[in-house]
Protein backbone atom coordinates (compact mmCIF):
# COMPACT_ATOMS: atom_id res chain seq x y z
CA UNK A 1 0.00 0.00 0.00
CA UNK A 2 0.77 3.24 -1.12
CA UNK A 3 2.19 6.04 1.61
CA UNK A 4 -0.37 9.26 1.89
CA UNK A 5 0.71 12.58 1.87
CA UNK A 6 -0.05 12.78 6.13
CA UNK A 7 1.78 9.59 6.47
CA UNK A 8 5.17 11.17 4.04
CA UNK A 9 5.24 14.35 6.22
CA UNK A 10 4.95 12.26 9.49
CA UNK A 11 8.13 9.90 8.09
CA UNK A 12 9.62 13.14 7.70
CA UNK A 13 8.95 14.46 11.03
CA UNK A 14 9.87 11.53 12.72
CA UNK A 15 13.17 11.33 11.19
CA UNK A 16 14.21 15.02 11.95
CA UNK A 17 13.23 14.50 15.34
CA UNK A 18 15.23 11.58 15.96
CA UNK A 19 18.55 13.50 14.26
CA UNK A 20 17.61 16.91 15.52
CA UNK A 21 20.22 16.65 18.21
CA UNK A 22 22.94 16.04 15.94
CA UNK A 23 22.49 19.50 14.16
CA UNK A 24 23.34 21.16 17.25
CA UNK A 25 21.41 23.20 18.61
CA UNK A 26 17.31 24.15 19.73
CA UNK A 27 15.56 24.45 16.83
CA UNK A 28 11.95 26.11 16.87
CA UNK A 29 8.80 26.15 15.09
CA UNK A 30 9.23 23.21 13.10
CA UNK A 31 6.17 23.42 10.31
CA UNK A 32 5.56 21.97 7.08
CA UNK A 33 6.33 24.46 4.61
CA UNK A 34 5.88 22.09 0.96
CA UNK A 35 4.68 18.62 0.22
CA UNK A 36 5.04 17.18 -3.33
CA UNK A 37 4.74 13.80 -4.91
CA UNK A 38 7.26 12.80 -7.77
CA UNK A 39 5.84 13.19 -11.06
CA UNK A 40 6.77 8.70 -11.18
CA UNK A 41 5.10 8.86 -7.91
CA UNK A 42 7.80 7.06 -6.42
CA UNK A 43 8.79 9.63 -3.84
CA UNK A 44 7.47 12.16 -1.67
CA UNK A 45 9.06 15.82 -1.44
CA UNK A 46 8.78 17.17 2.21
CA UNK A 47 10.10 20.43 2.64
CA UNK A 48 10.19 21.17 6.34
CA UNK A 49 11.27 24.55 7.90
CA UNK A 50 12.42 25.75 11.40
CA UNK A 51 14.35 28.63 13.26
CA UNK A 52 17.76 28.22 14.26
CA UNK A 53 19.15 30.97 17.37
CA UNK A 54 21.92 33.22 16.22
CA UNK A 55 23.35 35.11 18.15
CA UNK A 56 23.66 38.65 17.23
CA UNK A 57 26.40 41.29 18.93
CA UNK A 58 25.05 44.83 19.25
CA UNK A 59 28.51 45.99 20.51
CA UNK A 60 31.79 44.76 19.27
CA UNK A 61 33.97 45.59 22.45
CA UNK A 62 31.13 43.86 24.84
CA UNK A 63 29.83 40.91 22.95
CA UNK A 64 29.02 38.96 26.11
CA UNK A 65 27.02 41.81 27.62
CA UNK A 66 24.77 43.07 24.98
CA UNK A 67 24.20 39.86 22.50
CA UNK A 68 20.56 38.68 21.96
CA UNK A 69 19.01 35.98 20.50
CA UNK A 70 17.98 36.30 16.67
CA UNK A 71 16.49 33.30 14.71
CA UNK A 72 17.52 32.33 11.15
CA UNK A 73 14.75 30.64 9.15
CA UNK A 74 16.12 27.06 7.20
CA UNK A 75 15.01 24.49 5.46
CA UNK A 76 15.57 20.93 5.05
CA UNK A 77 13.99 18.70 2.22
CA UNK A 78 13.28 15.04 3.07
CA UNK A 79 13.34 12.51 -0.23
CA UNK A 80 10.77 10.06 1.40
CA UNK A 81 10.02 6.60 -0.13
CA UNK A 82 6.02 6.29 -1.05
CA UNK A 83 5.77 2.54 -0.55
CA UNK A 84 7.91 1.80 2.10
CA UNK A 85 7.75 5.18 3.82
CA UNK A 86 11.98 5.52 4.54
CA UNK A 87 13.86 8.59 4.39
CA UNK A 88 15.65 8.41 0.96
CA UNK A 89 17.81 11.76 1.99
CA UNK A 90 17.54 15.20 3.48
CA UNK A 91 19.10 18.18 1.85
CA UNK A 92 19.49 21.66 2.92
CA UNK A 93 16.79 23.76 0.47
CA UNK A 94 17.66 27.24 -0.62
CA UNK A 95 14.86 29.64 -1.19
Amino acid sequence: MKLDARGAVMAAKKYFDEIQELIGSTLQDILLEELELSEDKNFWLITLGFNRPVLKTKNPLFPELVASPEYKREYKLFKIDSETGEVQSMKIRQV
